[in-house]
């Protein structure tokens, strides 16, 4: 079962389409590859639009891969949650993902 703890949530103003459970950065932009992020969309948003990214506890991200609970994770070229490899940690998943398209409760991870 999916849930989410956010402790923190802040509004932003979107800068492009915001899919909502996926990374977005301090641009308010949908995150891309191995990118910084301020947190996890809430909802989904278009150019100039209020949404809600939950920054710090935990939420509910879209995987972009099958992993397993208690890893390190990262964002793909579509702001989806992948297993850590070389970029910057964006949280650690407390769920694992089946595969693309899962939706996994992680924790957030500031960097």
């Amino acid at each position: 079962m999916s849930q989410s703890i956010p402790l923190l949530t802040l509004t932003r103003i979107a800068a492009g389409a915001i899919l909502a459970e996926r990374f977005v950065t301090h641009g308010s932009v949908q995150a891309g590859a191995a990118a910084n992020t301020l947190g996890v969309a809430r909802s989904i948003a278009a150019t100039g639009e209020a949404f809600p990214v939950d920054v710090i506890g935990t939420t509910i991200v879209e995987a972009g891969a099958a992993f397993a609970a208690g890893v390190l994770l990262e964002t793909n070229a579509s702001g989806q949650a992948i297993l850590r490899t070389a970029g910057p940690i964006t949280g650690r998943s407390l769920q694992a993902a089946s595969g693309a398209g899962s939706r996994v409760e992680i924790l957030l991870i500031q960097n």
